[in-house]
Formats: C-alpha cells, sequence, structure tokens
C-alpha cells in the first residue's frame, strides 16, 4: 500500500512537516516523487518511519538514528535489540516507581505500614540507575559486565547501617579532600596518603574483590573523565587531580 504524506502522517501519528524534514535531512526520502511533487511512501518508507519513532522515543538524535539505519541489517537487529532490552529496563523501572508510589498513598491512606527496608530498597535501586546512566559504559568498557554487576548487586544487598557508613565516609574523603588542596598538602604526603588509603577503604563497599591495580584505574578516570573530575572538583578545584596522584603513590 501506498501513501501521501498526509496519508502516512495520520496513519503513524507524526506531522507532515516532520515527514518533509525527514526527506529533507535524507532521513526517510519517499519512494518516488509525483510530477505534481507530491511524495509518495510504499511499504519500505512505512518500516523504516516505525524504526526512526523507536528510536526518537529513546531520545536518540537523527543522526544518530542515520547512522544506525545506514548500517548493514545484522547491525540494525542488533541496535533493536538492544534498545528493546532499554525499554524493558525502563519499564521495570517504571513498574517499580508505580508500586512505591501506590504502596506510599495507601500507607498514607492509613491502609498498610510500610517497612524501612522497602523505603531504602528504593534509594539503592535509584543509586544503582544514576550510576549505570552516568558512567555504566566506560566502566563496563573498562572492567567488564561481571565487576560492575558485582559491584550493583553489592550495593542493592546492604542493608541501611552499611549504605549509611558508605555515604558518611563519601562526604569525609570529599570533605578532607577539598582541605587538603586548599591547604597544599603534597598527594605523597601523609595527609595525602591517609586519603588514598580511605579512598581504597571507600571502595571495598562495592568492589568486594578490591586490587591495588583497579584502585589506581579508577583514580585515573577521576582526570580523564569530565564526569566523574566534575564530582570531586564541584566545590574545590584540584581534589579529582590530588586524589588520583595520592593513589598512584599508595597502589605502588
Amino acid at each position: 500500500m501506498e501513501y501521501t504524506v498526509k496519508a502516512l502522517a495520520q496513519l503513524s501519528g507524526v506531522t507532515e512537516r516532520t515527514l518533509r524534514w525527514y526527506d529533507t535531512v535524507g532521513l526517510l526520502p519517499p519512494l518516488r516523487t509525483t510530477q505534481a511533487g507530491y511524495r509518495i511512501y510504499g511499504p519500505k518508507q512505512v518500516d523504516k518511519l516505525q524504526q526512526i519513532l523507536f528510536y526518537r522515543a529513546l531520545e536518540l538524535s537523527l543522526d544518530e538514528i542515520k547512522t544506525i539505519l545506514e548500517q548493514p541489517r545484522f547491525a540494525q537487529q542488533r541496535a533493536l535489540q538492544s534498545h528493546l532490552e532499554t525499554l524493558r529496563a525502563r519499564r521495570a523501572e517504571l513498574d517499580g516507581l508505580i508500586q512505591t508510589m501506590e504502596r506510599t498513598l495507601l500507607e498514607q491512606k492509613g491502609e498498610i505500614t510500610m517497612t524501612d527496608r522497602e523505603r531504602f530498597s528504593d534509594l539503592q535501586k535509584q543509586a544503582v540507575k544514576e550510576n549505570e546512566e552516568k558512567y555504566g559504559a566506560e566502566i563496563r568498557e573498562k572492567y567488564g559486565d561481571e565487576t560492575v554487576d558485582a559491584s550493583n548487586r553489592a550495593i542493592l544487598g546492604m542493608d541501611e547501617d552499611v549504605w549509611n557508613e558508605m555515604k558518611a565516609l563519601d562526604e569525609e574523603l570529599r570533605q578532607a579532600l577539598e582541605q587538603a588542596v586548599q591547604s597544599g598538602e603534597d598527594p605523597a604526603g601523609a595527609e595525602g596518603q591517609r586519603l588514598a588509603a580511605l579512598h581504597a577503604r571507600w571502595l571495598t563497599y562495592t568492589i568486594p574483590d578490591y586490587n591495588a591495580a583497579r584502585h589506581a584505574g579508577i583514580a585515573q578516570l577521576y582526570v580523564m573523565d569530565e564526569r566523574f573530575t566534575a564530582y570531586y572538583d564541584g566545590r574545590v578545584p584540584g581534589c579529582a587531580q590530588f586524589l588520583c596522584d595520592a593513589v598512584a603513590v599508595y597502589t605502588k
């Protein structure tokens, strides 16, 4: 079956203007154009539009979508499979949020009582989600899925006391780093090495099989990746570099 721009817009729910733009940028050319200048779309274009809308729903840019669609069929299938898993993960996350909101509403009405563990579990899941979104790709590439999955399991398996200990230690480390940088401490000196040891202790909460090489590699990420740098340098610039240098000495 063939469609005009207007008919395809009505079928797909996108605007006629959007379809024309997709043609202009080379993302979705029509099957043919009539002598009168009307764009005509066939089954292949309809299938392609469906894929484009899938990827747009995942917030990919038009350039990213174009690159995917220009790949061989097997590569497109692999990309679709990957994004299907992303959608399933989103659905699971939304299901969890809906259940939490439903339980919270019932508790406020006095119909149920939520346990502290139930409240706390949501915080852990959110922490894992945020870490995956910010740093997951880089860390998985560097250390592998098994290591990252083990770290996520460690976070999800913490009880509230251990979780609070880890968060308190993180804040203690950040404050001490800021003071060390502001005071002009030497990363190789006593205070620098104390902070490197503190950082090693903090890592063991989420990396059960800690080793010096992994510690040094993680510290290097703090200066190689601006997102990691921003975490430590957010209040006092230079903290990420100080920690990296201190850990380099500590792990020799």
